[in-house]
């Protein structure tokens, strides 16, 4: 049996930016009780704390809880109280040329937005993520718009020409997410490793992005045993059987 059970948060235990539902959140406290959990997502540490935390019981085991915010460049314990153990932060410098690249890549895939729901590039520290219908769009707008990544892809294509530097990956339903290079989901996973001191075969990922491209794939790439998922309830099925075979 794995000894850590590592998940996506968008699109694996909740639809795109919103909080678990009551189901998801009763299977997640009753894991906790057997097992190390993980969750790595490309959301930043107050998202995590709106989407999966507060929803949580207050006596939920919480010391089996890991977060890795914006694709594992921070990383959160519990110690009675939430504390960071690092964050991989951009310099000036890096999200300047970050930003000045994404500008040229949109322009270069010849994509129109017609709407836009709050901004649409996002400085999180150690990650830039982009959000091609703003950040606060509705879901259904979200879920139609780029439904096969078609869209996303042409501007990765145009940025990992213009910053082959920095590592640039699909998540979400419609955003981008731009570390420092290597600094990825599998980056997160090494320092799971370190921190846990466990190898990648105790560990399970389940996420729902991936494939090449995908920012679950560098999680894959790690050696990692990875489940695929399309959304949400999928999950569900795969965490009660989870539970039912460790409980």
């Amino acid at each position: 049996m794995k000894k850590l059970i590592i998940f996506d948060l968008d699109g694996t235990l909740a639809k795109s930016k919103s909080s678990i539902d009551e189901e998801m959140a009763t299977l997640l406290y009753k894991l906790l009780t057997v097992v190390k959990v993980s969750i790595i997502s490309g959301g930043d540490w107050p998202q995590f704390k709106k989407q999966v935390i507060s929803h949580l019981a207050k006596d939920t085991n919480f010391k089996n809880l890991y977060i890795l915010p914006t694709c594992g460049t921070k990383f959160y314990v519990y110690k009675n109280k939430w504390e960071k153990l690092y964050e991989e932060s951009f310099t000036d410098k890096e999200k300047d040329k970050i930003l000045r690249s994404l500008k040229t890549a949109i322009d270069q895939s010849g994509l129109t937005f017609e709407k836009l729901w709050g901004e649409q590039i996002e400085d999180r520290g150690s990650q830039i993520t982009f959000s091609a219908l703003g950040q606060k769009a509705p879901l259904k707008q979200k879920e139609k718009w780029d439904p096969d990544f078609a869209k996303r892809k042409k501007i990765k294509a145009a940025l990992d020409k213009l910053i082959p530097d920095f590592s640039v990956n699909l998540g979400g339903s419609t955003s981008i997410d731009i570390t420092k290079p290597g600094v990825d989901k599998g980056y997160g996973i090494g320092k799971l490793r370190k921190i846990l001191d466990m190898g990648t075969r105790d560990m399970l990922f389940i996420g729902d992005a991936l494939f090449p491209g995908g920012n679950d794939y560098p999680a894959k790439k790690a050696g990692v045993k990875s489940i695929q998922v399309k959304g949400p309830e999928e999950t569900k099925r795969i965490v009660d059987t989870i539970n039912a075979c460790m409980g």
